[in-house]
């Protein structure tokens, strides 16, 4: 079984709900931490990094947004390109203006 390196006795606590909880959202969520070393990701990866849907990311790689590379049939993004298209969008967004 391998181990969780984080404390969630401890998280739980902080969070004022019971471990019990905390373990059952963790479980329902399901989410595979991933791979922080991988340097080409898939679109589902990178879009999950983002907090953005898998269509959405589809876009974004269609258009050009974000960089991408074609390896055989598989459709991978650079780790650092998510990190430029972030960049990219704040520096055009006008956080000024109400929406």
């Amino acid at each position: 079984m391998p181990q969780n390196p984080l404390p969630l006795a401890q998280i739980a606590r902080v969070l004022g709900i019971p471990e019990g909880a905390l373990r059952a959202l963790m479980a329902e969520r399901g989410d595979e931490p991933g791979d922080a070393t991988l340097v080409g990701l898939t679109v589902e990866e990178a879009a999950r990094r983002i907090g953005i849907g898998r269509t959405k990311m589809y876009e974004y790689v269609t258009s050009g947004e974000i960089r991408s590379v074609k390896i055989g049939s598989l459709r991978r993004i650079p780790a650092e390109a998510v990190g430029e298209f972030l960049a990219r969008r704040y520096r055009t967004t006008d956080f000024g203006t109400a929406a």
